[in-house]
C-alpha cells in the first residue's frame, strides 16, 4: 500500500492520444477540401474509378504539377492529402490489374506522398487509417451517424461495394467507441483494487464487442463478395509479399532502391490491438510479428497508445487474485465477445476471399485461364492472400485461437472455437 506522502500514480486517460470521447479512433469531421493549389491532386482523385475504367489515370498523374507540401499545416488538412494520394497510388499501381504492374511511382506523386506520410508518421500507401478512419462525411451534418447518411469522400473501383466496405467498416470502430472510452476505468479500477468499477467498466466493454459483431453483420448486406474479390481487392492490396510486384515499387525523387509496403489490412485497426493488451491476449511466432508490424500504418498516437497499455498492470492477474465472481464473469464475457467477433470475421473473410477463391480456380480449370479472367478480374496471385499480405485464414485462426487460451482456466474448457 502505497505512504500517505508518496505522489499517487495520475489516472490513466485517453486526452493525449487523439482519441475522440464520440468517435474513438475516427477521424472527427474530415476536411472535404485542401487550399485551391492543391487542386490538381483532388481533381484526379475524385475520378480514380472512372480513369481506371478507361485506362486514363496513369496518364493524368504522369501530367500532373509537382506541388509543395508547404501549405498543408494542420492536421486534417495532412490528412485529407494522404487519403487522396494514397487513393492515386492505389490507382497509379494497379490500374492494369495485376499483370501490368509498375516498378515506379512518378516523381510528382512520390515526393508530395512521402513528405506528407513522413509529417503524418504514416506509410506512403492506402491506410486502414485513410481509408476508413479519415475517408467520410455526412449528407445532413446534423443527421445520424448510419449508412443511409454517410457519403465516402473517395472511391476506388467497384462502384457501391467499395462504399458498403469501408462505411461498414467505420460503423464498427463507431460501435467499439464506448468499450476505448471504458478502457481507462479498467486500468484505474486495477490500480486501486476496485473489482465492482472495473466489472462495470468490462460490462461495457462486452457490449461494445457484441455491438461491433452485430455492425461487421451489415458487409452481407452493402457489399456483394464477386465484387469484391473481384475488383476491389487488388486496388488494397499492396508492395510487400506480392507475387504481382515481388520487388516493391520505387518512389522516384525519394529513394533509388524500391520500397515494400504492406496494403490495408483490418489488422491496421487499433481496437483489437487494444482488447488485446487489455485483456491479455498474446500473439505468438508468424502471427504476432504480422500484427505487430501492422502497428507501423496506425497514426503514431494510436500506436502509442497500444503501447502504453501493454505497460499497464495485468488485468487478468487481478481478476485471478480477486474472490469476485461478477468481475471474472465479466472478463471472460469479454473475452468469449472478442473470440465471437474473430470468428464472425473468419466467416466474412471466407464468403468474401476463400470462397470465390475456390470459384475463380474451379473455372480457370474448367474453361481456362481467358474465360476465367472475363468472368472474374481478380488477381490469381492473392488467392488466399488478404490484402495486407498474410496468409489470410491461417493467420485469422491462429490470432482466433490465441484469444482462447486468454480465457480463465476454469472456463476455457467450456468454449469451443468453431473452425
Amino acid at each position: 500500500m502505497a505512504s500517505p506522502d508518496s505522489d499517487p500514480k495520475p489516472l490513466f486517460s485517453l486526452d493525449s492520444y487523439h482519441v475522440s470521447e464520440e468517435l474513438g479512433f475516427i477521424l472527427p469531421d474530415p476536411l472535404e477540401e485542401l487550399p485551391p493549389y492543391y487542386q490538381p491532386w483532388m481533381d484526379i482523385a475524385r475520378r480514380v474509378p472512372e480513369l481506371v475504367d478507361s485506362h486514363e489515370l496513369r496518364s493524368h498523374i504522369n501530367e500532373m504539377p509537382l506541388l509543395s507540401c508547404q501549405f498543408l499545416q494542420k492536421h486534417r488538412e495532412l490528412r485529407l492529402a494522404h487519403l487522396a494520394l494514397s487513393v492515386l497510388t492505389m490507382g497509379y499501381a494497379w490500374q492494369e490489374g495485376e499483370n501490368n504492374t509498375v516498378q515506379m511511382l512518378p516523381h510528382n506523386l512520390a515526393v508530395p506522398y512521402w513528405e506528407v506520410s513522413q509529417h503524418l508518421g504514416l506509410p506512403p500507401i492506402l491506410t486502414h487509417a485513410d481509408a476508413v478512419l479519415a475517408n467520410w462525411k455526412k449528407k445532413d451534418p446534423q443527421g445520424s451517424f448510419d449508412m443511409e447518411n454517410l457519403e465516402l469522400l473517395f472511391r476506388l473501383p467497384g462502384g457501391d461495394s467499395v462504399k458498403g466496405f469501408f462505411m461498414v467498416t467505420l460503423l464498427v470502430e463507431l460501435a467499439a467507441v464506448p468499450a476505448l472510452r471504458n478502457i481507462p476505468v479498467v486500468i484505474n479500477s486495477v490500480r486501486c483494487g476496485d473489482t465492482e468499477a472495473a466489472a462495470a467498466a468490462l460490462d461495457a466493454v462486452c457490449q461494445a464487442l457484441q455491438d461491433m459483431t452485430d455492425a461487421l453483420k451489415l458487409m452481407q448486406v452493402y457489399v456483394e463478395p464477386s465484387v469484391f474479390y473481384g475488383i476491389m481487392r487488388i486496388y488494397l492490396s499492396g508492395w510487400k509479399d506480392n507475387p504481382c510486384m515481388p520487388k516493391g515499387l520505387v518512389y522516384e525523387g525519394v529513394r533509388a532502391e524500391p520500397m515494400e509496403f504492406s496494403g490495408g489490412s483490418a489488422a491496421q485497426s487499433s481496437l483489437l490491438h487494444c482488447f488485446d493488451e487489455l485483456l491479455g491476449v498474446k500473439h505468438k511466432a508468424k502471427s504476432g510479428s504480422f500484427l505487430n508490424r501492422m502497428r507501423d500504418y496506425m497514426p503514431p498516437a494510436h500506436r502509442q497508445l497500444i503501447q502504453d497499455l501493454s505497460s499497464q498492470p495485468p488485468l487478468k492477474t487481478f481478476v485471478q487474485q480477486q474472490a469476485c465472481e461478477r468481475l471474472h464473469r465479466a472478463y471472460q464475457r469479454c473475452v468469449t465477445k472478442l473470440l465471437a467477433l474473430r470468428s464472425y470475421h473468419i466467416n466474412v473473410v471466407s464468403r468474401f476471399i476463400s470462397i470465390p477463391a475456390a470459384r475463380a480456380r474451379q473455372l480457370r480449370h474448367q474453361r481456362g485461364e481467358l474465360e476465367a479472367e472475363m468472368v472474374s478480374r481478380a488477381p490469381a496471385a492473392l488467392e488466399e492472400r488478404g490484402t495486407g499480405g498474410s496468409g489470410i485464414m491461417t493467420f485469422l485462426k491462429t490470432v482466433r485461437d490465441q484469444t482462447k487460451d486468454a480465457l480463465l482456466p476454469e472456463m476455457s474448457n467450456e468454449i469451443k472455437p468453431h473452425s
